[in-house]
């Protein structure tokens, strides 16, 4: 994957809390750049043909049947492989469920870019899935929601490379894109996405370590986080308490958990304050404080590309 086969021109992103999917096929020349990334999270599933996709500094080629999810707030940028010459696939813009990051631990190329393959047996799954997605976010909260399935129709495989318009065209047709505006309609649509991250991912955990075979170092290491998430932890501090070094500690734990062990220590402090938040009437300010976060903003900022709302709005039951 070469850099100047990635995108150049910058495209925005969906404002934060919008939920908004689409099925694109498009041909080569389609580049999508965003300097600031996107302030939501980025689901794509690839159909056929090929993208390659950039986070950060990580790379990735998308191909039928692979999922890659991009976390919110790093520069990303995808186009068509050039190999492939075109790019069937779907994308959801949305707020993430917490359990999704756990679920894609093992699928981690870093930089909050996760990718994996699907086991076959999955995709048929996985497609209706997003069909239903489509369908669920033009609900309007009453009646019947619209039908999914085989009640959409798109081109058949074999006839996609001619349904590919100009750049940044969609599918000959009508637009297959939505915005799930009722709150019946997202939560429909998250419930669908769920199935879909853990369809993607139940290969990907089978391979993963499990706890009870993880190296002992490494068991300590998640238990002095556990213990403690607000403590001061860092690499070289964890890696000492399990007498490793620092760039050894760190390749084994990731290897071994699917995540590197700042990120570990993230997602447990997040887990800290969302039980601070359900559990105590403490301010935002101290549970940011106790459970290890240098300021409220940056504890507000984290909580809610995490939760998909800041720490108040999640006191009060306003959850995705």
């Amino acid at each position: 994957m070469n850099a100047e086969d990635l995108p150049k021109t910058a495209v925005p992103a969906p404002p934060p809390g919008m939920v908004v999917t689409g099925r694109y096929h498009q041909g080569t020349g389609y580049r999508i750049n965003r300097p600031q990334g996107s302030p939501s999270w980025l689901l794509i599933w690839t159909t056929d043909g090929g993208g390659l996709i950039r986070q950060g500094a990580a790379r990735t080629r998308a191909r039928p049947g692979d999922l890659v999810v991009l976390a919110p707030g790093s520069p990303h940028g995808y186009t068509v492989d050039p190999g492939a010459g075109r790019w069937g696939f779907w994308w959801t813009h949305c707020p993430a469920r917490p359990a999704w990051v756990q679920s894609l631990g093992p699928c981690a190329r870093g930089d909050g870019l996760y990718a994996v393959t699907a086991p076959d047996g999955t995709h048929s799954r996985i497609e209706a899935a997003f069909r239903r997605i489509l369908a669920d976010s033009r609900w309007t909260g009453t009646g019947a929601p619209p039908e999914g399935g085989e009640a959409m129709a798109f081109p058949p495989a074999e006839d996609r490379a001619s349904a590919v318009g100009p750049v940044g065209s969609v599918e000959s047709g009508a637009a297959h894109v939505a915005v799930a505006h009722g709150s019946a309609a997202r939560e429909l649509v998250l419930c669908s996405l769920e199935e879909v991250v853990l369809l993607a991912a139940a290969g990907a955990r089978r391979a993963s370590v499990g706890p009870g075979d993880r190296d002992a170092r490494v068991r300590r290491a998640e238990e002095l986080i556990a213990a403690d998430p607000g403590a001061p932890h860092t690499v070289g501090t964890l890696a000492a308490r399990v007498a490793l070094s620092p760039s050894r500690f760190a390749h084994l734990f990731t290897r071994q958990t699917g995540m590197p062990p700042m990120r570990a220590l993230r997602e447990a402090r997040l887990r800290h304050a969302a039980r601070l938040l359900e559990s105590t009437d403490l301010t935002v300010e101290r549970i940011a404080a106790a459970s290890g976060f240098p300021s409220p903003f940056h504890f507000n900022r984290v909580f809610r590309e995490s939760y998909g709302v800041p720490p108040g709005a999640y006191r009060s039951g306003e959850r995705p």
